[in-house]
């Protein structure tokens, strides 16, 4: 028994020689193993702004080469920076709190290597992380 091809079949199989798409390897092993999740933290207490800027574009960097999937910065409420009470400087910025996630969110380099930062947490008064 012969079977004619359709027109719509031929149509199909010349967009399929067209097409630019790839094709799922299903000869390929799946991994049955799951993906390890990884959290690892760091303290910030004590640090200056640029020294804090520094640790974490370090520890960002550090993080991504060994896959860590989620980072706990420890930074403190700022509740008795000496900052405060110049009236020179920015009462946010000048609070690792507040300037590490905005020197994270400022520099391209260092988003294209996180997901997310939990600017939440940052304006949350009772909590000294993100």
């Amino acid at each position: 028994m012969i079977k004619k091809i359709s027109d719509k079949d031929k149509q199909d199989w010349q967009d399929f020689l067209n097409s630019t798409d790839k094709l799922e390897n299903k000869d390929q092993k799946i991994s049955s193993k799951p993906k390890r999740f990884i959290e690892k933290s760091i303290d910030l207490h004590g640090y200056t702004l640029e020294e804090a800027n520094q640790k974490m574009t370090s520890y960002i960097e550090e993080c991504f080469i060994n896959g860590v999937n989620k980072i706990n910065v420890i930074t403190g409420k700022g509740l008795r920076s000496k900052n405060l009470n110049d009236p020179y400087q920015s009462s946010n910025l000048s609070i690792l709190k507040y300037s590490v996630p905005n020197f994270i969110k400022g520099s391209d380099h260092l988003m294209n290597k996180i997901i997310s930062i939990d600017f939440e947490a940052v304006e949350n008064p009772s909590v000294g992380n993100f």
